[in-house]
């Protein structure tokens, strides 16, 4: 089904990097989840009223809380889709996550009503009336559900879409609730015991804490999240490619949305050899990692002497000691500047977040290790952060495979 649709109404739809076909994938959407939400709200609310139960109405106006859902949803693709402007140069698809965030909000907002209407309804309970019409209806808001569940969440994977993604798990949640509902019925036949309030507050506080886990995952990307593993990965594997690259450093990865991913990377060149053409390959690392994963890349040329024997022996010591150190992820732009009284031995070091040592310690053990080497030999660090969650942040070629 999900396939026939997106045949039907998403032209080219496998060629999701476009921004076009997104906003098709956002539009199907949109429509399909206004058209059966509000079909089963119809549905339940009828129900509802008929049998004076307010889980079935609480879980139906649940239904119309996810039709207004897809209605921001819808908009919000079309938003996101807009073209780069003057005040935002770099486009407009963190609408896209901003979307994410008010249908998060929609839903808490709608499961403290409900939960107010569940407790009065615990306090003054009504007569309760069974129909297996009811049962009926119940049954197919779940069936229903569970293809709503796996249509979005299937059509929000196929083009990252936390919108969507957030979309489909509430109405997998829903498929939950329902059922729930639908459990509370025959039980209250059966036994006799009005669970209805019961259930609905039930019901209610589920919706609620659903939305509070929704609106953690939909706030994380706007706060700066670490980029995807496998982007970074990719990005070091192409460039660690490239002949004439010695290493990586300082890859730092900025999104700004779907489809709105801009890249830095440091490229470590043999400083000696030929500057155009080591500028020629930085220029084609750029196109061919840009174009094959739909990214914008810049690559930074830093220079690096291989063919001294003093410079790299200090290097291998210094980098020796620091891999035993717990959170040091590695070294970069390692030089070594003499002057008339003494040497500079400069160099980054990348910690990531679990380090338990101060920047003070560290510079202080490397200070004692270098000292044994000449103790006219200063040491000058800069500390970076790790800003990517894999270990292809900072990268070296042995010099001995040169």
């Amino acid at each position: 089904m999900t396939k026939l649709l997106l045949k039907l109404f998403v032209k080219d739809y496998e060629n999701v990097k476009e921004v076009r076909v997104r906003e098709a994938y956002g539009k199907l959407a949109g429509a399909v989840g206004i058209v059966s939400n509000v079909l089963l709200c119809l549905m339940k609310v009828a129900a509802g009223i008929f049998v004076s139960s307010i889980a079935i109405i609480a879980d139906g106006i649940n239904n119309l809380a996810d039709a207004s859902s897809s209605v921001i949803t819808l908009i919000g693709f079309k938003l996101a889709s807009l073209p780069e402007d003057r005040d935002h140069p770099y486009g407009h698809a963190r609408i896209e996550y901003l979307t994410g965030l008010l249908v998060s909000a929609l839903i808490i907002v709608v499961g403290v009503q409900l939960l107010r209407s569940s407790v009065d309804k615990v306090i003054h309970p009504d007569e309760f009336v069974f129909s297996l019409v009811t049962i009926l209806i119940l049954i197919i808001a779940i069936v229903i559900k569970i293809w709503q569940a796996v249509f979005n969440i299937a059509l929000g994977k196929k083009i990252s879409s936390v919108a969507l993604i957030a979309t489909g798990t509430d109405s997998r949640n829903d498929v939950i609730s329902t059922s729930a509902v639908l459990l509370s019925v025959i039980i209250t036949k059966i036994s006799g015991f009005q669970l209805d309030g019961y259930m609905g507050c039930l019901v209610a506080v589920f919706i609620i804490w659903s939305g509070i886990s929704l609106v953690r995952e939909t706030v994380s990307p706007l706060l700066g999240e670490a980029p995807d593993e496998e982007l970074v990965r990719d990005i070091s594997e192409m460039a660690m490619d490239f002949d004439g690259v010695l290493g990586i450093h300082d890859l730092m990865v900025h999104n700004y949305g779907p489809g709105k991913i801009f890249a830095s990377i440091h490229i470590e060149v043999d400083a000696d050899g030929d500057i155009m053409a080591a500028h020629d390959m930085i220029d084609n690392i750029e196109k061919a990692i840009s174009s094959a994963l739909h990214i914008e890349l810049v690559a930074h040329m830093d220079p690096i002497k291989v063919n001294d024997p003093l410079l790299n022996h200090m290097k291998e010591i210094i980098t020796e000691l620091l891999s035993e150190v717990e959170g040091v992820s590695g070294i970069h732009d390692f030089r070594m500047v003499p002057g008339p009284t003494h040497t500079n031995i400069i160099f980054d070091v990348v910690l990531s977040y679990s380090c338990k040592y101060t920047e003070t310690e560290i510079k202080s053990m490397v200070e004692d290790k270098v000292r044994e080497e000449n103790p006219s030999y200063f040491v000058v660090i800069t500390f970076d952060r790790e800003y990517t969650k894999n270990d292809t942040y900072c990268q070296s070629k042995k010099i001995s495979q040169l």
